[in-house]
């Protein structure tokens, strides 16, 4: 953005510089304009940026004429500081200060309308690109069909007739994934996500038992962030799917959570089989969830998979800083 306000800046102060009018060489002043259109350039842009809290709450009108206000009091003080140094240097000649202060606020306000009307053009667009992007979102997220719902049915079915509260306690957790898979387009916070995924392993561990490991590896608090529903589960299926259930031996699922500055590493970790037939498939894509990460993190998050010691790791990268649902 600070590159984006420098290189309009520039433009003005070539417009302003090769003027048909001016005696002197355009040159020298593309020169002094250029410094003078820089600084207040950037400090109007400091000042909005100190200010942008409290003007995100008003409404339109109140911030463009907030935003015309700063750009008129840097004009004011630039064209002072730079009034008395060049009028000391007899560049301006015979000019009263009052005549360079309103020719530069008649200029001030043109451009200040002109970025004013391009800001609009991009809030529009924003929000087009958003609505479209949430209802790819939603699109995306409705083809989610989990596999593992007919197999946590006929789980709980079997554990009636052997531990009730276990039934109970399958239903209960079946119950919160299908209400996420319903849920199509929401985002849910990081916990949940992971609530729900422990969920999922609880049901199938019931449904493997022992052939089924668990090794969870979290930080003992959890960064707040915002996620679509139902993007680590499908992860967890895939591994349980082709790493624990195709084997008669079983094995462990390890997920671990790094928390640094930036991001939100998740690694899954399951035994690899390379015999397997690769024909199956757990009904969730792997370009599904990337495709549901990009229409929500943009290019910050992602995902892709090797295999590291002998075994198929799948690495989840999250940022922290969320635009929200964009591009």
């Amino acid at each position: 953005m600070v590159m984006r306000m420098l290189v309009l800046a520039q433009a003005v102060a070539i417009m302003l510089a090769f003027a048909p009018a001016a005696a002197e060489s355009p040159w020298q002043r593309l020169g002094l304009i250029s410094l003078f259109v820089h600084w207040i350039a950037l400090l109007s842009g400091y000042s909005y940026c100190k200010l942008r809290p409290q003007l995100a709450r008003q409404k339109p009108l109140m911030i463009a004429t907030a935003c015309l206000s700063l750009l008129f009091l840097m004009t004011v003080l630039v064209s002072s500081l730079a009034w008395l140094w060049l009028h000391d240097l007899g560049v301006l000649g015979s000019q009263s200060f009052w005549h360079f202060m309103l020719a530069n606020l008649m200029i001030a306000l043109i451009v200040g309308l002109m970025a004013i009307q391009l800001g609009l053009m991009h809030a529009e667009r924003s929000q087009q690109l958003a609505a479209q992007s949430r209802a790819e979102l939603g699109a995306l997220q409705a083809r989610i069909q989990p596999h593992f719902l007919f197999n946590s049915l006929n789980t709980a079915a079997e554990l009636t007739q052997q531990d009730s509260q276990a039934a109970e306690q399958a239903l209960l957790n079946l119950a919160d994934l299908f209400r996420a898979a319903m849920h199509a387009g929401e985002q849910i916070s990081l916990a949940e996500e992971l609530t729900l995924a422990r969920q999922y392993l609880a049901l199938e561990q019931w449904r493997l038992g022992e052939r089924l490991q668990q090794n969870w590896q979290l930080p003992e608090t959890l960064p707040k962030l915002q996620v679509p529903a139902l993007t680590i589960q499908p992860l967890l299926e895939n591994a349980v799917r082709h790493g624990i259930e195709s084997d008669q031996r079983g094995g462990s699922i390890d997920i671990e959570l790094i928390n640094s500055s930036q991001s939100v590493t998740l690694l899954i970790t399951n035994p690899f089989l390379p015999a397997l037939d690769k024909s199956r498939s757990n009904g969730v894509a792997l370009v599904n969830i990337r495709q549901r990460l990009q229409l929500y993190f943009g290019d910050s998050a992602s995902l892709s998979r090797s295999i590291v010691d002998g075994k198929f790791r799948v690495k989840l990268v999250l940022p922290k800083t969320q635009p929200g649902t964009n591009r």
